[in-house]
């Protein structure tokens, strides 16, 4: 498969489709509880065509989804052309204190099946709460850095870096969440496109250079 970028201009040349970019996850991806203009898909879209990709990032987030559920439903996700998907799979494992031994399991088979299919992968962390005990946090965490290696794709490590960003610098980020304080306001969503997306881009600008 022969992937073009069009850099510099955000129309298609003739005759070629825009790069389908996929992203895969849960609720944080799907937009929960925004208008759909704000959501994660739709503003890293428009931060795409500013930066003059010809892509269409397709939104395959659903809210409540698991590691489990992701592995299970990519048949359906693949059942459409998909030349590159991103995941974003883990928040709901981490929120119900799933052993990360199989999350990791989990993420490992979608990981392998888009490889068996050829399909370029990026993948998207979290860091996990020290709630769980260091044990828990840091097997959560790892199991990113090891798949990532494992399967020789991009790890942009935390999908919510703003906000840890806030945290670490001893601010408060409840101005970029919305009111159950899981998931981020429109304000929230634009930075942490802000922060994934030249990791996003260089993603895409690699294409080009897999093997058809």
């Amino acid at each position: 498969m022969s992937l073009t970028l069009v850099l510099g201009s955000s129309v298609a040349t003739a005759g070629e489709a825009p790069i389908r970019l996929v992203a895969l996850g849960d609720s944080l991806t799907q937009g929960y509880g925004l208008p759909s203009e704000d959501g994660f898909v739709p503003q890293l879209q428009a931060w795409l065509d500013a930066q003059g990709v010809d892509v269409e990032v397709i939104n395959a987030g659903v809210s409540g989804d698991t590691t489990a559920g992701g592995l299970a439903r990519m048949d359906w996700t693949l059942s459409e052309p998909v030349d590159a998907m991103l995941v974003t799979l883990g928040g709901n494992d981490l929120l119900r204190g799933l052993n990360p031994a199989s999350s990791k399991e989990n993420l490992s088979g979608i990981l392998a099946r888009l490889e068996l299919e050829g399909i370029p992968a990026m993948l998207a962390g979290l860091p996990a709460p020290g709630n769980y005990g260091p044990e828990f946090q840091l097997a959560f965490e790892r199991m990113y850095v090891d798949l990532s290696g494992q399967y020789d794709v991009p790890l942009y490590p935390n999908f919510m870096q703003p906000m840890t960003d806030k945290a670490d610098a001893g601010a408060s980020f409840s101005d970029l969440m919305q009111d159950d304080h899981i998931h981020p306001n429109a304000e929230g969503v634009g930075l942490i496109v802000e922060g994934i997306g030249p990791q996003v881009l260089e993603f895409l600008r690699g294409l080009d250079a897999q093997p058809s």
